[in-house]
């Protein structure tokens, strides 16, 4: 089975409940970029877990920058949670205030424990390797999730490169066929044998032509090989572009440059959608 061509960008995310852990999410976003680069979120508890994290991503995906959020909302334990600490500020500015302001009325501790932050539930939070078992097939489920979303993007870039290096490849039959008549036709009007040398000389681009040739049919064969190749297309590309510059100032036939200028337009297009592709 060939391989396939990645997007870099993708989205993929997984989330379940675990009657040992709690709530378990993964998030996974990723975009464009030079390298591997992988950047990290996770509770308190969980940076231990990042080494293991990034080997499971290195394993299915080889550039882009990709941004790992993962969430756990444990499991509510059977007790309370009182902020002594917060509470004996409280108390300390409401008697300052009461005090200054000569105020009589009391304090009950129905209204102490309404105050905000004073009173929670506690809440069950398993450590790294702990939590590893139940949180592994999560991670892989979101990383499958975002390989597929690459990988549908990817085929829709694939085609949608393949389709314009085949215009470029009539543009080059066009004028291929154009600069032979271009040719005869000025030769017509030359009479002196020197001049007419020094014409073929420097109106052959007859190698610039072969050059964009091998080029877009590299270009071709990369895209149906299909792995992590996009900084091979980017290199073709300004390859591509370089040889289409020179045939556009190097033509004497206005028709010829204008198809060669409208391929460099073309180009730079495709150019842009490389910068896509891992």
């Amino acid at each position: 089975m060939k391989n396939i061509i990645n997007s870099m960008t993708g989205f993929g995310c997984q989330e379940t409940e675990n009657n040992s852990v709690g709530r378990v999410g993964v998030e996974l976003r990723c975009t464009n970029h030079k390298f591997l680069e992988v950047v990290f979120h996770l509770p308190e508890g969980l940076l231990s877990l990042e080494d293991k994290l990034k080997k499971e991503i290195e394993g299915k995906i080889k550039r882009g920058r990709i941004y790992c959020a993962i969430n756990i909302k444990g499991q509510l334990a059977q007790g309370i949670f009182v902020n002594r600490k917060l509470l004996k500020n409280y108390l300390h500015e409401l008697n300052s205030v009461k005090k200054e302001f000569k105020i009589n009325d009391g304090l009950s501790l129905d209204s102490l424990i309404r105050l905000p932050g004073i009173l929670s539930l506690k809440e069950d939070k398993p450590t790294g390797p702990h939590i590893w078992e139940q949180l592994h097939p999560v991670f892989s489920q979101a990383l499958t999730n975002l390989s597929t979303a690459r990988q549908k993007e990817g085929r829709a870039l694939a085609g949608l490169l393949k389709r314009r290096s085949t215009l470029l490849k009539k543009d080059l039959v066009f004028i291929k066929r154009r600069f032979t008549v271009a040719v005869n036709n000025k030769l017509k009007k030359i009479q002196a044998e020197e001049e007419r040398l020094a014409f073929l000389k420097d109106a052959d681009v007859a190698e610039e032509i072969d050059r964009l040739y091998f080029h877009i049919n590299n270009f071709q064969q990369k895209i149906t090989q299909g792995g992590a190749v996009g900084k091979e297309l980017d290199f073709i590309t300004q390859e591509m572009q370089r040889e289409a510059n020179t045939l556009a100032a190097k033509s004497f036939d206005l028709i010829i440059s204008g198809r060669a200028i409208g391929m460099k337009s073309q180009i730079e297009k495709i150019r842009e959608q490389v910068q896509n592709i891992e």
